[in-house]
């Protein structure tokens, strides 16, 4: 269910913690302790172990390819909680009945929910995220200069030009915003879950889950 995928998502996630392009191949986790990621308070961070036996260059380039993935889509999922229970939405309708998209509920009731938008729709989205992850985002052999790096020679926004401490910076902005959205959304879907049995929070930013 989607309770299951979101944690194994964020398991996943705080598991890959440390990246890799820049080191050797080696059995020692404090290799790695000096780079990106790795930071106070925790510093290298593997709670569930994912890297025992295995701390590999290719393992971590893996884990980090999966964290920044996880990431950037709990960002853009956090986004959307935060715009649509806003009172903003598409307009227009939905489907060919004239249900509106502000008809539906937000959050995870939109997908489960007893009046969740039509299943057509529903496969719509999953065929589009299909698309895009066999098609779009994903990397480039050869042409990716960090694991997550999509870019794939088409899409640059003055990447470039920039220096080596500025691109450092950018990638810890990324890597670091994408954890706190992992949680973030996951807070929000366990809100939204647990108002059933009558804990109704007002949560900064989002308010009440209506």
């Amino acid at each position: 269910n989607m309770k299951t995928a979101v944690l194994a998502s964020l398991i996943a996630a705080a598991s890959a913690f440390a990246p890799a392009q820049q080191a050797s191949k080696t059995s020692s986790l404090s290799a790695f302790d000096s780079e990106l990621g790795v930071q106070p308070p925790l510093g290298f961070f593997d709670p569930f172990g994912m890297l025992s036996g295995d701390a590999t260059e290719e393992r971590f380039e893996r884990l980090r390819y999966v964290e920044l993935k996880h990431g950037r889509i709990c960002m853009l999922a956090f986004l959307g909680q935060i715009t649509t229970r806003a009172g903003i939405h598409l307009p227009g309708s939905i489907n060919y009945a004239g249900d509106s998209f502000d008809s539906y509920p937000n959050g995870v009731a939109a997908i489960f929910g007893e009046n969740h938008i039509p299943t057509a729709g529903i496969v719509q989205m999953i065929a589009t995220v299909g698309i895009l992850e066999c098609a779009f985002m994903r990397e480039v052999p050869g042409m990716a200069e960090f694991p997550g790096d999509f870019r794939n020679g088409y899409i640059d926004f003055g990447w470039d030009d920039f220096d080596e401490e500025t691109k450092m910076s950018k990638r810890a902005i990324e890597l670091n915003n994408g954890r706190a959205a992992q949680f973030g959304i996951l807070g929000l879907m366990v809100h939204e879950l647990i108002i059933p049995l009558g804990y109704d929070a007002d949560l900064p930013i989002i308010g009440h889950l209506k």
